[in-house]
């Protein structure tokens, strides 16, 4: 019989993580419902560079300086490829405003005792993620891997500021209740993973560079944490672990856990998801392993 306490912790992680991911996914739904009624296509690709290496750098500028999780950020990506920005600078977007914003950087600065330089090492190495993503994904995905390619069509010009303000909080709740069940599915997988897998049996695992780095990158996956808050976490494990597993913990997880697979596999085509988590988990571990001892 499953103990009664252990379904309380799962209980209570679970409440904990959607308590912290839902503020988060409403801005980002709204955020959603903005860019479907008020910015056109043609203002996209105004915007947007036709250069592709300059489309990615600008949409890693844009991420910068919006203040999102993991979890808000997929419904405003897959609102950005639906409008017509290229795939390979939304998912540059995506990934590098969880971790990149100064939101982020700073709780990072004051988790490692005012440190400088875990907050460059984490803001250079998921620079270079970011890139070597983009990169890889220009070339290999020449179609916008999107589940529901089509995507209703808004005549701007036909509609009153009324009727624009009614459709986009129409599409914010229908884009809340379309990613909110993933985002309740993973919170779900999380806590259960979480209350279930001996946290103890991992860090025997990881006591070598490599299965260190590896390790820290699957527990920052199944913890499931908001990147705002994951730095105190991870300075937590400071005394067994090396800066450079520390780091891969504080990339990997920012960019992927496990709710936000959950969301990303309801907005994209499985393979595209696939893919992207195996690059990231390779480009993560080898760029730690390489420039951080």
């Amino acid at each position: 019989m499953m103990n009664v306490q252990a379904l309380l912790q799962m209980n209570t992680i679970f409440i904990s993580i959607l308590i912290e991911s839902l503020p988060f996914i409403l801005l980002g739904v709204l955020i959603s419902g903005i860019i479907q009624i008020f910015v056109s296509e043609e203002m996209i690709a105004k915007i947007i560079p036709k250069n592709p290496i300059l489309s990615v750098l600008s949409a890693i500028g844009a991420g910068v300086f919006f203040l999102a999780c993991e979890c808000g950020i997929v419904p405003i990506t897959r609102r950005l490829i639906a409008k017509g920005v290229p795939l390979s600078a939304a998912i540059a977007f995506m990934l590098s405003a969880p971790i990149l914003n100064p939101i982020v950087l700073f709780s990072t600065y004051i988790a490692f005792g005012n440190s400088w330089s875990m907050v460059f090492y984490r803001g250079g190495i998921a620079f270079a993620v970011v890139l070597i993503i983009a990169f890889i994904l220009s070339f290999q995905f020449k179609t916008n891997q999107l589940k529901q390619e089509h995507i209703e069509h808004i005549h701007h010009h036909k509609l009153t500021f009324n009727d624009k303000i009614t459709g986009m909080f129409k599409h914010s709740i229908e884009e809340f209740f379309s990613v909110g069940k993933y985002l309740i599915i993973g919170a779900l997988l999380a806590a259960a993973i979480q209350t279930f897998l001996k946290t103890s049996l991992l860090l025997e695992i990881g006591q070598g560079k490599l299965s260190g780095n590896a390790v820290m990158m699957a527990l920052s996956y199944v913890m499931s944490l908001c990147s705002q808050a994951d730095a105190f976490v991870a300075s937590s494990f400071r005394s067994t672990f090396s800066p450079s597993s520390t780091v891969a913990f504080l990339v990997f997880g920012a960019m992927f856990d496990i709710k936000n697979t959950i969301m990303l596999l309801g907005t994209f085509k499985t393979k595209f998801v696939l893919c992207l988590m195996a690059y990231i988990f390779i480009s993560v571990l080898g760029l730690t392993l390489l420039f951080i001892s």
